[in-house]
């Protein structure tokens, strides 16, 4: 893996939000990027910067293998193998647990913890044997305080810290680091859902006293994969402006 920039990198769900502020950040610093989206193609680099290239788009449902496998053969084919992958693709379907049916669990878990399984899995061909790679998974801070009615994104965010771990510990020998990025409330479409009253209490519940936007989640993920970074691994680097500190 270079340990500068015109690396490759894959970020699932980069179609907007998180996703596509990360994309756009290491896109501006020089990498070949493309994203995973499922059902509308990240926005063209409108008012940025003269000569900036497009995202290469892929559609691809982190719950289906076939999916996932045509989006790494396509980048493969194109630009060689993921050197950088951010799994960022996730979904919320908040409910109190009495309420819940197990479709809507089950939902949840597969394409928030089940989806970075299957991402990583087949990331990690090509890293082993490049002896390098950087691995990003964004986990929420819910996953560590919980939040109501959010039993199972809460879940399946928390077990990403165990996937993290144990692979940090599985692929550190083979010169791979593996991390988790926690955000908090972040300004993007999934916080638009969110009742005024809701949302009012959340930012209370920040020390800093606001959202947090998706720039700022984008500049702890390319820290991470970053070669400032290439003693860091098996952490967690909280984004929650004080949210969820001591737990």
């Amino acid at each position: 893996m270079s340990t500068g920039r015109d690396r490759v990198v894959l970020v699932t769900g980069g179609s907007r939000g998180i996703g596509l502020a990360v994309a756009r950040r290491f896109q501006d610093a020089g990498d070949r990027v493309a994203v995973t989206f499922r059902t509308k193609p990240p926005a063209g680099p409108e008012g940025r910067t003269e000569g900036a290239t497009d995202l290469l788009g892929l559609r691809c449902d982190v719950t289906s293998q076939a999916d996932v496998d045509n989006a790494f053969d396509t980048v493969e084919e194109q630009w060689g193998p993921v050197e950088v992958l951010v799994s960022n693709a996730g979904v919320t379907r908040d409910s109190l647990l009495l309420r819940m049916g197990e479709d809507t669990w089950q939902e949840v878990l597969d394409t928030n913890l089940t989806g970075a399984y299957r991402v990583v899995r087949r990331a990690v061909r090509g890293m082993v044997r490049a002896h390098a790679g950087r691995i990003v998974l964004v986990s929420s801070a819910a996953g560590f305080a919980g939040g109501p009615g959010q039993a199972n994104y809460a879940a399946s965010k928390s077990g990403l810290l165990g996937l993290a771990r144990s692979l940090a510990r599985e692929l550190g020998s083979r010169g791979v680091t593996v991390n988790l990025v926690a955000p908090g409330p972040v300004a993007t479409e999934m916080l638009d859902d969110v009742a005024q009253t809701r949302m009012a209490e959340l930012t209370a519940m920040v020390p800093l006293g606001r959202v947090a936007t998706p720039e700022e989640v984008a500049a702890a993920v390319t820290f991470l994969a970053s070669s400032e970074a290439s003693y860091i691994t098996g952490t967690v680097l909280p984004v929650d402006g004080g949210l969820a500190m001591g737990i």
